[in-house]
Order: structure tokens, then sequence, then C-alpha cells
């Protein structure tokens, strides 16, 4: 280094102060538009984004979108189906003490907890067969979330954004919203083996002060033509080192690859810092809207999922709160309301306010948990996981509203008609949002991985 011309030492030394309040951020998402893995949809798309609201904990749909009166006639009986493999031993059949009402013009039968959401029914379509494969929380959150059981898969909104690119230079094209931390935490969003500027950006939703939101979002040292000069340099020094390497290929390939992801964070970082503010600032919103969608973590959520979705972010995930609220072993007949009048505003605000901005048409909508719940007792009062059979629903972005799809058992042990397993799900969703779930590749370590591995059917009936 010391006989290192004068010029190159500044630089460098200029580039060690590059980004002294952007580094967080930029660590956490890096999409540039162009950046792109494939060339777009495979066909016409019906959806341009997905809102993800993930109920983490697993919710029990006996309770909320699909009713089993014969609960309440066999209470306490243990009838043939109930020795399924679920995560811990369960008693006797516990029923709900929820009713429900047909709603809309469709009659789908939605439960009293949700009373808002319920005048919604007729955009929605209640998913009433989904089953996974496993029944604990970490490998039922990485399936849901990653397509596989298997902690090292691109997580489905790295596909998203690998397949489609983002609609919005200045912003990240994936954000996960969540007042804490989820099981399993950073992997349920991380891009694995696709290039690191797909995973997803972690913003901690607890406090909606922009600025703590978005730690070190400014760059409190150098002003906005001298950051620009810091990376338009850093790029010319990264293709003067490219070009230096190129007798190895494959080390370049390799190289220029983590280079280009840096520098493309850094280059998102330094474009949010003029438009992330305003993104994640719920003040600029008018008192009606807020009073619409109502307070707490999970309307907060709600609300800057709608402004980053008109703003071209390719997919928002909102986590209902810290660690599985949702996950209710023991007092569930209590804690169950508390939940639903938390989300049920929320949503429907939701809806009524992408609906209004003519947003709702190709804005897909998913909701619902890693799994279910069992219609047997755990505790006394509680109820255990169940993946064999559990309910979500999707609403906008090219689904068919006020319809149900698929059924359970009589007493909602196990998906039994038109069955959709988590791999339909993902291949539905890709479809909507015009990608051919069995095209969208990515070839790492020998062969092509794609979100739904080998499995996956595209569930045309529920298609508008």
């Amino acid at each position: 280094m010391l006989n290192e011309p004068k010029s190159t030492i500044d630089r460098r030394q200029l580039l060690g102060q590059l980004g002294g309040g952007m580094g967080m951020l930029g660590a956490a998402h890096l999409l540039a538009s162009e950046s792109s893995g494939n060339a777009g949809p495979h066909f016409p798309a019906k959806a341009k984004r997905v809102i993800h609201l993930f109920m983490n904990g697993g919710p029990y749909q006996g309770d909320l979108f699909d009713p089993k009166p014969l609960l309440q006639k066999y209470a306490g009986t243990r009838p043939p189906g109930a020795d399924l493999l679920t995560e811990r031993p369960t008693g006797g059949l516990l029923p709900s003490p929820f009713q429900f009402r047909q709603r809309g013009e469709s009659g789908v039968p939605v439960s009293e907890l949700l009373p808002k959401l319920s005048r919604h029914i007729d955009d929605i379509c209640v998913l009433r067969s989904v089953h996974a494969d496993n029944p604990n929380h970490g490998p039922a959150l990485l399936q849901m979330n990653n397509g596989t059981i298997t902690p090292t898969r691109p997580s489905m909104g790295a596909w998203f954004l690998y397949g489609l690119g983002s609609e919005n230079a200045n912003l990240p094209g994936y954000v996960v919203l969540c007042p804490g931390r989820p099981v399993r935490f950073s992997i349920l969003w991380n891009s694995a083996f696709l290039p690191s500027e797909y995973q997803g950006t972690y913003i901690n939703h607890s406090t909606i002060d922009p600025e703590k939101m978005l730690p070190h979002l400014r760059n409190m040292r150098w002003n906005r033509q001298t950051q620009r000069e810091q990376l338009d340099l850093l790029r010319q020094l990264n293709v003067e080192q490219t070009a230096a390497q190129a007798s190895a290929q494959s080390a370049v390939h390799r190289d220029r690859s983590m280079l280009d992801a840096r520098l493309e964070s850094m280059e998102t970082a330094f474009r949010m810092q003029f438009e992330g503010s305003e993104a994640f600032d719920l003040d600029r919103e008018t008192k009606q809207t807020r009073a619409a969608y109502g307070d707490g973590h999970f309307a907060n959520g709600c609300l800057l999922a709608r402004r980053l979705a008109e703003r071209g972010v390719r997919f928002v995930q909102v986590y209902y709160g810290n660690g599985q609220p949702w996950d209710t072993h023991s007092g569930h007949d209590g804690t169950v309301p508390k939940l639903c009048k938390n989300i049920d505003q929320p949503i429907a605000a939701l809806i009524a306010d992408l609906k209004s901005r003519g947003m709702l048409e190709d804005t897909l909508i998913v909701w619902g948990g890693e799994f279910g719940r069992t219609p047997t007792s755990e505790n006394g009062n509680g109820r255990d996981h169940n993946h064999h059979g559990f309910s979500m629903w999707m609403a906008g972005g090219g689904v068919k509203g006020g319809m149900t799809y698929g059924e359970t058992d009589d007493f909602g042990f196990r998906a039994m008609v038109d069955k959709m397993h988590v791999h339909d799900l993902h291949a539905t969703i890709l479809h909507l949002l015009g990608l051919d779930h069995e095209r969208l590749t990515y070839r790492h370590a020998g062969r092509d991985f794609r979100l739904t591995d080998v499995h996956g059917r595209v569930v045309d009936e529920i298609i508008a």
C-alpha cells in the first residue's frame, strides 16, 4: 500500500467513509429494477404485487372460516381420525363457541369474530383445504415462506423479485413488517442462493416514527452530490477489478456477483434517503384514513403495506406480531377474540382502501398462518398445531371472490376435497403474477431449483 499512487489511497479513504448513515439499510435490501433475473412475466399477469398478512402461530380455522357444527354434538369424544400426527397429544373434540352467519351476496359463512371483514366476503376466496408437511413452527414457517422445510432455499418474495424485478428503484422491492421477531426470523425472507439483491428488507414497525423504523437512513456527513460521486467511483473500481481478473472466469463471476450486490445495496440505500422517509410516514395520511384502519401494530402494518404497494413495492409481508401470538396451546377461547379484534378492522380497511383506489384488482392479498389448529383440545382449553387441513384466504389480484374452495372432514381434522398443498398455493400465486412456476428456475449446485420444487398445481378453479 505504501507504493500505491496517492490518488488510489485517497480513493480508498473516501470509499471507507461511504454510506456513513446508510450501511444498515443497504445491507438489508439491495434491489435495482434493472437487476431482475428474468425478462418479466411469462404471460399476462392478473396481479402486479402481493400483500401477505401472516398470522404467525397458526389460527384455528374452525373459529373463523370453516364451521363444524358436529363438534358440538360430539364434544369431548375422540372419533376415528383424531389420531393424526400433530405436535403434542390432544384430548376430545372441543367445539368452537363462536357463531357463524352467511354474509354478502355469496352467503359464505364467516365467524362473528370478524364482523367488519365479513362485509367484504364477496371479494374473498376462502381456501378451506390447505395442507402442509410438518406440525412444528420452524419447518412449517419455512415451507409457507420458502416452499420447503429446508433452511437453505430462497423465500417466495425473493422468487417474485427474481422473476419480475421491482417497479420502484427508489424503494426495496420486498419489505417485511413485524413489530418484533417472528420465529426463525430473517431466514424466512432470505434469498439463499439467488443473488442477494432479492432478499427482503425487515422493518420493525413497533414505532411508527420513520427515523426509528429506518435507522441510519440519512447520511449526515455527505451531501447528495458527494454520495453520488462516491458510488460512481466505486462502480468504476469494480469494473477495473473485474477486468484485472478476466483470466479466471469462475472467480470473476463469483466476485463480480458479490461486488454488484454490495454496490446495489448502496445504490438502493442512497435513493431511499430521498423517498424512504416519505413512504413510511403515516402522518401523511388523513385523519379519516388513520381512523379507518384503527390503532395498533397490525393496523399500522396494513396501512404501511398499502402505502408501499401503491409505490411499486412488489411484495409486502405483515406479520401479526412478535413471536407467535396465534399459538394458542392454552386459553384458546379467551385469546382468539382479542386477536380477531386486532385484525378485523385493519384488514377490512385495507380491502376497502385498495378497492377505492382501483388497486384491489391487481393487488393480491393472502391471509393465513403457517398451519391451523386441532379440533381436539390440549390442556383442556387449548388447541394443538394441525397441518393436515386448515384455512387461508385470498382476495383481489385476479382471484374469484365470494366463494370457498375445498373442504375438510366433518370435524376439521384433515383436508379431504380439492386438497391444496402449500406448493399449489405458491404455484397459484406465481401464476397470478404472470409467472409459470415450472419455468421460474435458477441453476445452483448442478441442478435447477424452483419455489415449488418438483411439485405444485395451479388451482385454476379460483382464478377469475
